[in-house]
C-alpha cells in the first residue's frame, strides 16, 4: 500500500518529472483546495509557490472537469472579493466497508467526505460468503436509492482486521477460519469494474481521523482502536505509518504486566483488552452485553461493573500511551473504535489519574473525533484520494504473513 495517502502539503508532491509537471501540479493544487477549502486563488498561489497564471490554468481545468466549485465570494477584505473554492462533493463517490468479528458497516460517502447512506449490521463471526452478498445488497441499495452516481464511483475501500479468522477469541466458531483461505480483494473486484483499495481497520480509523477529524489539528498522532480486538494505527508528518512489514500499529501485542494475576505473569494488551473482554467480565457477573449499545442501558450495578473493569485496563493503556510518547513521541494519541463516547471518555479519565501531569514528555491523550464509523470513513477516502490525485494511484493490495510474525513472536 502506497504510504502516501492522505498526506499533507509536503515533500511526497515534489520531484516530478518535467512530462508529469502538470498532473503533478494538478495534484498539488487539489490537495490544497481538499485540505484547506474554502480557499481562493490567491491564497493557493501562496501556499504552493505557483505563480497566479498557473494557478489560474489549473483551476480553469478543475472547473471544466467538476471537480472543484466556485462557492461563493469572501466579502471584508480590501479590493474585489475572493471567490472560494471547494471541492465538488458530486464529483466522485466511494463505498466504505468495514468488517470486523462483531458487524459490518457499509457506507456510501461523497467527494468531501459526508455519508449519503448507511448499511450496518449488528452481528458476530459473520463469515465470507454472507458478507459477499450483505455487500452486494448495499451497493445495489445504494445504486438504486441514486445515494451514490456509479458513473463517478471511485472505488471501493475495505478496512478489515489483520489475522481475521486466524486469532482465536471468545466464542469464534471452527468456520471463522473460512477467512484465512478467502480472497476478499478478488471477490470485492468480481462485484465491481472500479478499482479496490484494502487496508488495516485501525489505519484506516486514522487516515479518516487525519482527513476528517483531528488531523487538522495534529499532524502526528497514534489512534489506538477499541475494538473486537484492539489495534493501533500512526500518522506521522501527515502520512499513515506501516513500517517494513505493515505491522506498525499492532499495539494488541504490547507486553503488559497483568495486575490481576498474584504472579504478575506478563501478558500481551490483546489478551486482555477489547470490547470483547468487557463482555466477558460482565457475562461473568449475570450481565448480558452483546453490542455496544448495551453498556449505554445498564443498571447501577452494571455500571459499577464497568467501571471496575475500566479502572483495571486504563492502568494497562497509561503504560501503552507511556511507551508510545517514548518510542514514537506523537503529538497525541487518539483513542476511539466501537466502543461507546461516554464510555470512552470515563475510560481516558482513569488513564490521565495513572499518567504524570508534570511530565511534558508525553503526548496528549484525546478522545478520537469521529465515532464508530471511522474504520469505514476511512476505507472510502482510499478511492477517493486516489482519484482526486491526492495520493499516488498505483495503491495495491498490502500483504502480510500472519504465520511468518507469528513465528518471530515465538522465536
Amino acid at each position: 500500500m502506497n504510504e502516501t495517502i492522505g498526506a499533507r502539503l509536503s515533500s511526497d508532491l515534489t520531484g516530478a518529472n518535467v512530462e508529469d509537471a502538470g498532473e503533478h501540479n494538478r495534484a498539488v493544487v487539489l490537495r490544497c483546495i481538499h485540505r484547506q477549502a474554502p480557499i481562493s486563488r490567491a491564497e493557493i498561489a501562496r501556499q504552493t509557490g505557483f505563480t497566479k497564471p498557473a494557478i489560474a490554468r489549473i483551476v480553469d481545468r478543475l472547473l471544466d472537469e467538476g471537480l472543484i466549485m466556485e462557492a461563493r465570494r469572501r466579502h471584508g477584505l480590501r479590493g474585489q472579493p475572493a471567490i472560494e473554492l471547494e471541492i465538488n462533493p458530486d464529483a466522485l463517490f466511494a463505498i466504505g466497508i468495514n468488517i470486523d468479528r462483531d458487524h459490518l458497516t457499509i457506507l456510501a460517502v461523497d467527494a468531501v467526505g459526508n455519508v449519503r447512506g448507511r448499511v450496518h449490521h449488528e452481528k458476530r463471526f459473520i463469515l465470507p460468503d454472507e458478507f459477499m452478498q450483505l455487500t452486494a445488497d448495499a451497493i445495489s441499495h445504494f445504486q438504486r436509492s441514486r445515494l451514490i452516481d456509479d458513473a463517478h464511483l471511485a472505488g471501493i475501500g475495505l478496512a478489515m482486521p489483520d489475522w481475521l479468522g486466524e486469532i482465536s477469541l471468545l466464542g469464534r466458531p471452527d468456520t471463522y477460519q473460512q477467512w484465512m483461505e478467502f480472497d476478499v480483494r478478488a471477490a470485492l473486484e468480481s462485484l465491481t469494474p472500479h478499482p479496490v483499495f484494502t487496508e488495516n481497520e485501525a489505519n484506516a480509523a486514522a487516515l479518516a481521523e487525519l482527513n476528517y477529524g483531528l488531523g487538522a489539528e495534529s499532524s502526528s498522532f497514534f489512534y489506538i482502536a477499541i475494538n473486537a480486538c484492539p489495534g493501533g494505527g500512526l500518522v506521522l508528518d501527515g502520512n499513515g505509518h506501516r513500517g517494513a512489514m505493515g505491522l506498525s500499529g499492532e499495539i494488541g501485542w504490547l507486553p503488559i504486566v497483568d495486575s490481576r494475576d498474584e504472579a504478575h505473569k506478563v501478558r500481551l494488551l490483546g489478551e486482555i483488552f477489547s470490547m470483547f473482554f468487557l463482555y466477558d467480565f460482565l457475562a461473568r457477573h449475570d450481565i448480558k452485553v452483546s453490542v455496544p449499545q448495551d453498556l449505554l442501558t445498564l443498571d447501577a450495578r452494571g455500571k459499577r461493573l464497568t467501571s471496575q473493569w475500566l479502572k483495571e485496563m486504563s492502568a494497562h493503556l497509561a503504560v501503552a500511551v507511556k511507551h508510545i510518547g517514548m518510542v514514537v513521541d506523537p503529538d497525541a494519541v487518539l483513542v476511539g473504535g466501537r466502543m461507546p463516547i461516554r464510555i470512552i471518555d470515563e475510560l481516558l479519565r482513569y488513564v490521565h489519574e495513572h499518567l504524570d501531569a508534570d511530565d511534558t514528555n508525553l503526548p496528549s491523550l484525546h478522545r478520537a473525533s469521529l465515532g464508530e464509523d471511522a474504520s469505514a470513513m476511512g476505507a472510502a477516502v482510499m478511492p477517493i484520494a486516489s482519484a482526486l490525485m491526492l495520493a499516488s494511484a498505483d495503491m495495491a493490495h498490502r500483504t502480510r504473513s500472519p504465520l511468518k510474525f507469528m513465528d518471530r513472536l515465538n522465536s
